[in-house]
């Protein structure tokens, strides 16, 4: 076999393994010894264009100085040996000044160079002050500068010297290594004092960040993996904040769905023990039945309405439970048909709780015929009951149903004059298990219902609800034709 020690181990599975500078970390200092590098960059013309000034203005006073000797000797006149010492010292080779219109050469060496470059100190715009260092450093050696500026000492128009820029030349070499040392030297600083100070308030908050989401992603139930914000009023602070908040959110949001897995999984078991229990009471019923006692006769509907609720409930309960509703098969379905079948599921009847029709029997909807037939029922049984259970009413009161187009989507209404759903359950009416409006029930009923009507793209809609009655208004897309006028609406089955 052969060996494969030598491949590189995986990436740990907490996350990708990243390159350097694939972190934050060293992606900022990066960045941030570029910043520095760069801003020393633009710093060192403008320092030595500065140190180039100075060393011309201090020709120039050196010059202006010479002159003040040269006036104070016996007629105005000095040796060629003292003039070239004091040239020399000044490190200059000509001064001339120029007062009231008249220049005059004050002291010059013998041998005059014939093209110096000229650079006026009294009138410099700012390009031509920062590329004078880079004329003076690349220009090649052995030049002579002309510097002109304004006297210092006397009075008088300007004052003139030519001075070699060999020394100027040597000056800012020398400037600019010094500049460079002290530049790195300032850019190491700088850039460590950057570096810790981003690290400590931005990279090591965003790294906690980061660590508490892997590790909550690995194990939502460990408590290490909570997020605790440290209270700062940034934007640091509020992502904490809102990470804790989300933890929190999930965490709830898991254990709910493990709770409804366990109760569906519960009323499963419930639901089978519930069949066999239920085959043995409707075999008693039957034999019950056949007796002919008036007693049992009376007695006998009751128990098997209980019977029918216990079945309803455990059955909704395991539909909600189900992962997925079946994709609705749609087809046009007579709506007045599947009304009056859902109203007789729903245990309405004349004399009670009775179903207002005000439909055409020709009047079609495009849904699927046993999904619609649940929504109806839901509701309409929904409306009954709370009838029943508004003592005032003696269990009498209606369910209107009407039906309108608009925009090519069926909008089926249907109106109770029930007592209202109370203002406790509205908020939550479409909820499982929190939009019961009556002691006892699961609270699954509308849930399932709108579930169904978003199967087939549309929607149930709570319109308006008050003492005087409730409105649900059931959205289906879709406007079938009516059948024709000799079809039987009410011979067309709903599936």
């Amino acid at each position: 076999m052969a060996d494969d020690s030598s491949q590189p181990s995986p990436a740990p599975s907490g996350g990708r393994r990243l390159r350097w500078p694939g972190g934050l970390s060293g992606r900022l200092l990066l960045a941030t010894a570029l910043i520095v590098v760069l801003a020393n960059v633009l710093i060192v013309p403008a320092l030595l264009a500065n140190r180039e000034q100075e060393w011309l203005s201090e020709r120039v006073a050196a010059g202006e100085l010479v002159s003040f000797v040269v006036e104070a000797a016996p007629g105005g006149k000095v040796t060629d040996q003292l003039a070239s010492k004091m040239l020399s010292r000044a490190g200059v080779i000509l001064v001339a000044i120029q007062s009231d219109g008249v220049r005059r050469l004050v002291i010059a060496l013998p041998r005059q160079p014939r093209t110096p470059y000229l650079i006026d100190l009294r009138n410099q715009d700012p390009i031509s002050v920062l590329s004078a260092p880079l004329q003076t450093l690349f220009g090649g050696g052995g030049r002579v500068v002309r510097v002109i500026d304004r006297p210092r000492y006397q009075t008088g128009e300007f004052v003139e010297v030519l001075a070699p820029d060999g020394p100027l030349r040597e000056t800012l070499l020398a400037n600019l290594g010094e500049l460079s040392i002290g530049a790195l030297f300032t850019s190491a600083m700088a850039g460590v004092l950057v570096y810790l100070s981003l690290n400590l308030f931005l990279v090591r908050p965003m790294r906690r960040i980061t660590v508490s989401m892997e590790r909550f992603r690995a194990d939502p139930n460990d408590e290490a993996a909570s997020m605790h914000p440290s209270g700062r009023h940034d934007e640091i602070g509020r992502a904490e904040a809102e990470l804790e908040r989300m933890q929190s959110d999930l965490r709830a949001a898991l254990a709910s769905r493990a709770r409804f897995a366990a109760l569906g999984e519960a009323v499963a078991k419930i639901n089978h023990e519930m069949r066999n229990m239920l085959t043995s009471a409707q075999l008693a019923s039957e034999r019950l039945a056949a007796s002919g006692d008036p007693v049992v006769a009376r007695t006998l509907p009751r128990l098997e309405r209980a019977l029918d609720r216990a079945v309803t409930l455990a059955t909704n309960v395991l539909a909600y439970g189900r992962s997925e509703e079946p994709e609705p098969s749609a087809r046009p379905v007579p709506l007045r048909a599947a009304l009056e079948a859902a109203a007789e599921d729903a245990r309405l009847a004349p004399g009670g709780v009775e179903l207002v029709a005000n439909i055409d029997d020709r009047a079609r909807v495009l849904a699927d015929p046993d999904q619609l037939h649940r929504m109806l029922v839901n509701l309409m049984r929904n409306a009954r009951e709370a009838m029943d259970g508004d003592l005032g009413r003696r269990g009498k009161g209606k369910v209107a149903a009407s039906l309108r187009v608009e925009d090519g989507v069926s909008v089926l209404r249907l109106a109770d004059d029930g007592p209202g759903v109370p203002e406790r359950a509205r908020v939550n009416l479409f909820e499982p298990f929190q939009g019961s409006t009556r002691r006892g029930g699961a609270g699954l009923g509308l849930a399932i219902s709108r579930e169904l009507a978003h199967a087939h793209g549309g929607d149930i809609q709570l319109v308006e609800t008050s003492p005087q009655g409730t409105t649900f208004d059931i959205r289906l897309p879709g406007a079938p034709e009516p059948l024709p006028p000799t079809a039987d609406a009410h011979s067309a089955s709903s599936g």
